[in-house]
Parts: structure tokens; sequence; C-alpha cells
């Protein structure tokens, strides 16, 4: 959870989710159990909008745990012709991440993004897709050997299975169908309680959705992330160890420039990327808009040392060196 926090901001219950998630997966995968024991591995989905950071947090387990990770769109898999291909060809580029260790693929992570496109109750022709793809994806999930490209076998019971979606239009099938509203204790813990269950995402509300309800069962851990507010877009400029600030200025250090930027340009960013809608994908391109013009005169000006930034829509100043 510690480490989490180092690069990824906001979100404490889903960060809290996944790290009990990975902890109980590598406790299961991990241990010899007796024979007659099954224990069921048990995958996990994030909901939560566009660039709230779903991505970011499987990516950084796996950095984490030391673990080979990769990534397939769902929208990809539900288009290509040849599912079963698709799929061993991204189990292929588990093992390839692991540089061909199969024990330490065995224990990767694979996330699978945009799972809420595979919606089967519109688009009849996208609907058959999402529905065949969801099929082909249960034997793996659950844990089965595979055969792979390149003629090896992966045995998936180890790997961790991680999907995401925003699964917009969800809310107004919690709201239709959570209707708890009385609880049997204090009123601060009954209150809580409520909100809790009413917040909770149940299996059926995702096969209300248009997930089969096989596919919803192999993601039995459910972790939400929220809409990143604007001091959360803020922070996420600053405060990570890999944050967008750090990178350019380590950048352009390296130059012998120095970056400066007004706190004020930071909260105009994150209101830009608000209006934008997409979340914390879009501070990058904004924060690269930014500086494009000011690292273009590093090339025409070389006794420049420093760049400062006091408001996203005036022109930066830019001090040379004296002498």
């Amino acid at each position: 959870m510690r480490e989490l926090d180092h690069f990824v901001v906001g979100q404490q219950e889903a960060k809290r989710t996944l790290a009990v998630a990975v902890w109980t997966h590598l406790r299961k995968t991990a241990h010899p159990w007796p024979e007659a024991l099954r224990i069921d591995k048990s995958n996990v989905l994030i909901v939560g909008p566009t660039g709230s950071g779903k991505t970011l947090l499987a990516e950084t387990l796996s950095h984490v745990l030391n673990v080979p990770f990769v990534t397939a769109d769902a929208t990809s898999l539900a288009q290509s012709e040849y599912i079963g291909e698709e799929i061993g060809a991204l189990l292929q580029r588990l093992v390839d991440k692991a540089e061909g260790d199969l024990h330490r693929a065995g224990r990767g992570i694979v996330f699978i993004d945009e799972v809420d496109k595979f919606k089967t109750v519109s688009e009849r022709s996208r609907s058959a897709a999402g529905e065949r793809v969801q099929h082909a994806l249960l034997k793996i999930m659950e844990g089965a050997p595979v055969r792979l490209p390149h003629g090896l076998t992966l045995d998936t019971t180890g790997v961790l299975f991680i999907c995401g979606g925003a699964f917009v239009g969800l809310e107004q099938i919690l709201g239709r169908t959570h209707s708890y509203g009385f609880i049997a204790a204090s009123e601060g813990d009954s209150q809580a309680i409520l909100d809790r269950l009413n917040a909770r995402i149940k299996p059926t509300d995702l096969n209300e959705y248009g997930l089969i309800p096989e596919f919803s069962g192999r993601l039995p851990i459910i972790a939400r992330c929220r809409e990143l507010t604007r001091d959360q877009l803020v922070r996420i400029m600053i405060e990570p160890r890999n944050a967008l600030y750090r990178q350019f200025r380590e950048l352009l250090a390296a130059e012998g420039v120095e970056l400066g930027i007004a706190p004020a340009v930071f909260e105009q960013i994150a209101e830009l990327a608000i209006e934008y809608r997409a979340g914390a994908r879009s501070l990058r391109a904004i924060f690269e808009e930014m500086l494009e013009p000011a690292i273009f005169e590093l090339a025409e000006r070389p006794r420049l040392r420093k760049i400062v930034f006091r408001s996203l829509f005036e022109a930066p100043a830019l001090l040379e060196e004296i002498g």
C-alpha cells in the first residue's frame, strides 16, 4: 500500500482492495496446499472513469512485485477474427516480458482494459463478438495450460488477471437495484454500513450491464476508482516519484536549464483536464503543449539557463546566462 502511494495519487479504497487481493493471490499460489484442498483464484475488476488510474494501479502493482506485466484492449480482442490466437499472443508477450522464464511468467499480471465494451445488451454484432471473447477468456482466467505460438505451454493458474472499465451507466443500475435503508447499529456505524452496501457492485449488476454471469464470476474482487478532483490532478503532476514536473525538470536540467512553474499553472492545467473529461490522461498532452515553445528555444538560444511559467496562458520568462 505504501509503495502504491509513491506512484498513485488518491484512490485509497481501490489501492487497499488491490493490495489485499494481490497479497491473497500470492499466498494462494506460493503455498503448497494439500491436493484435496482447492484454493480458487480471485481475479480483480477495477471500475472507474477514464483517466482515473486503473491501468496505472495494475502496472504499479507489477512494478512493486517485480513480476511481468502486459496489457490488452478488450475492443481489439472483440474485433479479432481469431480470438484464440490473440489470447495466445497476449500470453506469449507475458513470457517474453519474463525473458522466457515460464515460472516467472506464470506469476505475472495481465490487464485487460475496457471490458465494459464486451456488453451483450446492444448492437448485435458487437454483442456476439463480446460474448465470444468472454467465453474464450473463462478458462485461462480460472487457470489452465495454454499452448503458446512458439510451442511452449504456460499454466495460467498463478497469473493474476485484472480487468478494467469505465462502465458508463452502471450507477443507474446501482440506484435501481440497491435499496438498503436500515441497519440495526449505532447511528454513525449504520450510515457507514449503508453507504458501503449501496456503493458495492454485485455480480448481478454486472450481468444486467451486459457481462455474462460466467465472466463476472471470474472477477469476484471489485475495486472502484473515483473521478479525480482538481487537487488530485495537481498532486499527480507534482508528487509521485515519476511526476510530470519531475520528469521535465530533470530533462531540462540535463541541458543546464532550470524549469520553474508557479502553483497557479498546475491548477490551470488541472482545470483544463477536467474540461477535457479525460482525467489524468490529458495532463501530459497539456503539459507538453505548454512546454513545446520554450523547449524549441533551447536550440536557438544556447545561453538559456532558466524557463519560468507564471500562467498557462502567457509566454514563459526565458532567462539567459549573463556575460
